[in-house]
């Protein structure tokens, strides 16, 4: 007998992710070794809904299937705030310290391609497949799994690319997450580092343990406008390279669209605030994570389980050792180069999640919206 699918809605689909990021929040507050983490509650909360999931599946014998349509533009809302975040002045100012990223970033790329083709070779698998479980699904995410596994179904005839790569690139984001924090505390720690930073006081307003931020809505209506400006133009540039066979992922033209517009606008000597474009951008990773834990197919993706966990486990070994030995010496074994540790892992391990690898708040410098867990801060 053919097994029937229950679809899950837009709507639907958006509720049950703030449900999941609600239920990650408490969850972490209550379990020690998470919030001593920063453990994200896009993993905390999903991860125990997608395995909900998997159990009615089995129960009532019918598939689940949630409409994710919502998460591909979040994710290309995401990665316009990136671009409209990137300055070309802040860039240049980055120096030495930036061109050491960008070489070391460059290396860490071929190291993950090097070792998953030669696990994928060593399991009996199309060399391929290690292209997969290395940067483009690791470093990519999952725009890009997406992106480059269809090219590989349809011209290579590579089965099934497109789920493996969004399973490695949900599983690498999830083990990012739960890398970049502990690492980075145990380099502070081992070398008893602290912070010289002095924060800049914002806007805000405390009370009842909250510390709330006051953004004017004229200027969330302009980070809007910009992030619908890099949908619209970065389509449309989407569209042109496609029609010249040059493929790129979707939101990769966005985030262009952001840096050629938030430097034009620097340019011209208009003022952005960038504290909205860091609320939308949060926002969406934030629902874009939410979205693909809880939908992640768990039953489907058994049968991949062991190439999927071997390659992870590996490729964590090889990132670690790589910044643990690299990227914290080069960067000068200081607090700043801890701090920037936990975001390379999170680089290294799927793209988005650079953005939630946060520091340990029991290492990080106190401040007066410390012990708030998830609520919104700059």
């Amino acid at each position: 007998m053919e097994q029937t699918a229950l679809l899950i809605n837009t709507p639907t689909t958006l509720a049950l992710t703030v449900i999941s990021l609600w239920l990650g929040c408490w969850i972490n507050q209550r379990v020690a070794v998470l919030s001593h983490y920063n453990i994200p509650a896009a993993v905390s909360g999903g991860l125990p809904i997608s395995a909900l999931v998997a159990v009615m599946q089995l129960l009532s014998d019918r598939e689940i299937q949630f409409d994710l349509q919502l998460r591909d533009l979040l994710l290309i809302a995401f990665f316009s705030t990136i671009g409209l975040s990137s300055r070309l002045r802040q860039l240049l100012a980055g120096g030495r310290a930036l061109a050491i990223m960008l070489g070391l970033a460059v290396v860490l790329l071929l190291c993950q391609n090097l070792v998953g083709t030669l696990l994928a070779l060593g399991l009996g698998e199309n060399s391929l497949y290690g292209l997969i479980g290395g940067s483009i699904s690791l470093a990519g995410g999952h725009g890009t799994a997406l992106t480059w596994g269809q090219l590989f179904e349809d011209h290579f005839q590579l089965v099934n690319a497109s789920t493996l790569g969004l399973a490695m690139a949900t599983a690498g984001l999830i083990s990012g997450g739960l890398l970049g924090g502990p690492v980075s505390a145990w380099l502070i720690r081992r070398h008893g580092l602290v912070s010289t930073e002095v924060e800049s006081e914002l806007p805000h307003l405390e009370g009842r343990g909250k510390t709330t931020y006051l953004i004017d809505l004229n200027h969330l209506l302009t980070a809007v406008l910009l992030v619908a400006l890099c949908f619209a133009l970065g389509a449309s540039v989407y569209d042109w390279l496609s029609g010249l066979g040059l493929r790129l992922p979707a939101f990769l033209t966005a985030m262009f669209l952001g840096i050629v517009l938030a430097n034009g606008l620097d340019m011209a000597g208009v003022e952005v605030d960038a504290r909205p474009i860091q609320l939308v951008g949060d926002l969406s990773l934030q629902l874009f994570l939410g979205m693909s834990l809880i939908s992640l197919p768990l039953l489907s993706l058994q049968g991949a389980f062991g190439v999927i966990g071997i390659m992870l486990l590996i490729q964590a070994v090889v990132i670690t050792l790589f910044t643990v030995f690299l990227v914290f010496p080069l960067l000068g074994r200081n607090y700043d180069a801890a701090c920037i540790s936990a975001g390379f892992i999170g680089m290294g391990r799927g793209s988005a999640a650079v953005s939630f690898t946060r520091l340990p708040e029991a290492i990080s410098r106190p401040s007066k919206a410390e012990g708030v867990q998830c609520g919104y801060s700059t």
